[in-house]
């Protein structure tokens, strides 16, 4: 189950605030909060529902440990234990295969590499719970005695799928002592269905297209020769938007699923810190990560970046640590050397702005520092698309009609002109243009008619969002989690 999925919307969450509510107490909330996400998270993952519950009592038995010790050799012994227990676990179930696969392919051995499912959400509820024992650690949070109360923090259903990766000390307060009145419960509704609305109506339809213009993932899957020649056909026109509306995609997906996650907190309570902030405006690849996927990034540099030394001992240890952090960025994405590729990508261009590009960049005009960024990251979508490294080189030769390819053809130009109404909403949806409207209006003056508007739109456009997610969510099969290899 999925947030965009209509037993979700219309049965699933409903019933969790109707329960929520009913209580007075926030024992009893939590008691609820705490059902529903493990009827969640076994609705999709019977088994492995156990695995996550075994890590969080490891955690939390750690954590009362370390909370406990008397001296900083036995506090790091426990800390070891527990990190060695959370990536173990994410070790054996995301890259056993991927490791196997590579010594095989050096080696020949082994013949058989095991079939082991990827639990859902693994990467997000480790990297929560590792979090917490290192904060422990570090005598920045008390270590919650209430297993239950740490297990609701990692299970909670907001963000244990696909994030954002929640740090304990923002919630640790809000998990026993939280309120939410009308506002917060009006604000998380609204962020809910403008998230499920970039996932429904925007996101799902970029995929789509980009699916049509370059190659559905179902055919690479199945015949990968024959998705390789019909790649290999397909016009500079059609590659050129087909990588576009994969790079709309993947930021309306990921970015839909952080709104609802924070929408849904809010309702109860849950203060969930912004993850994306306009990622496509920024103006060099170091500002990009400032405002891509932010609790990934700190996540990163708070406790690998900065524990190796950060940029405190020289250039060479910097760009050591930045390399290993990258290196891990792409693997976190996915057991595949594509993702390690595009992590090292990005590793690349933070090093030459280090180097002082930034410094050109700032002085040079804003057009041609955004169209920099845009342009690194476009590219990098391309290596983040494709796990099969025969498809890379044929879609950069096919941007610029080395394959024998057209300029355009029919289907193509057909699908943008039938759809260009749809490019421009999707195209003004990555930025903060409609936000600064809003707030515009919000804050003009007493009964004027802007602040009029602001309150109408305010109340219809939640109710509008779902009707018209719901008609398109009723009315298209196309609906993919992409999420499902973290």
């Amino acid at each position: 189950m999925v947030f965009s999925n209509l037993l979700f919307i219309y049965a699933f969450l409903p019933l969790c605030m109707l329960f929520y509510i009913l209580p007075k107490s926030i024992t009893a909330k939590n008691i609820t909060l705490l059902v529903f996400s493990l009827i969640f998270y076994t609705w999709g993952e019977p088994i492995y529902v156990l695995l996550l519950l075994l890590m969080t009592f490891f955690d939390w038995f750690f954590g009362i440990l370390i909370e406990k010790a008397q001296t900083k050799t036995i506090k790091r012994l426990f800390l070891f234990f527990a990190c060695l227990v959370n990536i173990g676990l994410i070790g054996y179930f995301k890259y056993t295969g991927f490791i196997l696969t590579n010594v095989q392919s050096l080696f020949g051995i082994p013949e058989v590499i095991p079939q082991i499912a990827l639990p859902i959400g693994i990467s997000f509820y480790t990297f929560q719970l590792l979090s917490y024992v290192v904060d422990v650690y570090r005598n920045e949070v008390k270590a919650q005695k209430n297993f239950f109360w740490l297990l609701l923090y990692s299970s909670l259903f907001y963000q244990c799928i696909a994030g954002p990766i929640v740090r304990y000390s923002d919630v640790q307060r809000e998990i026993t002592e939280r309120k939410s009145g009308f506002n917060d419960v009006s604000e998380g509704i609204t962020r809910f269905t403008v998230g499920l609305g970039k996932k429904a109506l925007l996101a799902n339809t970029c995929g789509s297209l980009s699916d049509n213009l370059l190659v559905a993932d179902s055919l690479i899957a199945s015949s990968p020769d024959v998705a390789l020649a019909e790649l290999s056909s397909r016009s500079v026109a059609g590659i050129f938007f087909g990588v576009l509306f994969y790079m709309l995609q993947i930021y309306l997906d990921f970015s839909a699923y952080s709104d609802m996650a924070i929408g849904m907190g809010r309702m109860v309570g849950f203060h969930f810190k912004e993850n994306f902030l306009y990622p496509y405006t920024a103006k060099s690849v170091t500002d990009f990560w400032r405002r891509w996927h932010i609790s990934l990034s700190t996540f990163f540099r708070d406790y690998v970046y900065i524990p190796l030394g950060g940029n405190r001992k020289g250039k060479f240890n910097t760009y050591r640590n930045l390399l290993i952090v990258w290196f891990l960025t792409g693997l976190w994405h996915g057991a595949s050397w594509n993702f390690i590729l595009w992590g090292l990508f990005f590793f690349i261009f933070l090093v030459i702005e280090k180097l002082g590009f930034s410094k050109l960049l700032d002085k040079i005009p804003a057009f041609f520092s955004h169209a920099y960024l845009l342009v690194v990251v476009y590219f990098g979508w391309i290596l983040f698309r494709f796990s099969d490294f025969r498809f890379i080189p044929v879609v950069i030769k096919g941007l610029f009609g080395l394959n024998g390819n057209p300029i355009i053809d029919f289907e193509t130009r057909t699908l943008l002109i039938s759809n260009v109404i749809f490019i421009i909403v999707a195209l003004f949806s990555v930025t903060p243009l409609v936000k600064r409207i809003a707030a515009k209006a919000k804050d003009s003056e007493s009964m004027s008619f802007g602040r009029f508007i602001y309150a109408v739109t305010n109340i219809l456009a939640p109710i509008v969002l779902l009707l018209l997610s719901t008609l398109a969510l009723i009315g298209d099969s196309y609906n993919p989690f992409l999420y499902f290899q973290f």
